[in-house]
């Protein structure tokens, strides 16, 4: 499932750069989830599932909710990331 979450990542990135000019504070939003799901990945890697997920799958999903009306391309990205996130309990 990691496998997953890395390439909804990258495609999501992909997408990113892409879409054309986003506003600050969404790009500071998806920096910081970005930074939170890479770091909570490196923690299951060394302590195995026991480490807290910070409700990253909720965060996603407002933020997709936040880009489907300024940035409906990315929206679908932001999506498969949470449903992803959500089925690995996180």
């Amino acid at each position: 499932m990691d496998n997953d979450l890395k390439a909804s990542l990258k495609a999501l990135h992909a997408r990113l750069g892409q879409s054309g000019p986003v506003d600050e504070e969404l790009q500071d939003l998806l920096r910081q989830l970005d930074g939170d799901i890479r770091q909570l990945l490196e923690q299951r890697a060394a302590e195995g599932d026991e480490v807290s997920p910070y409700g990253l799958a909720e965060r996603t999903q407002e933020i997709s909710a936040r880009f489907a009306a300024k940035h409906p391309t990315l929206e679908p990205a932001l999506r498969e990331l949470g449903s992803i996130l959500a089925n690995m309990g996180i």
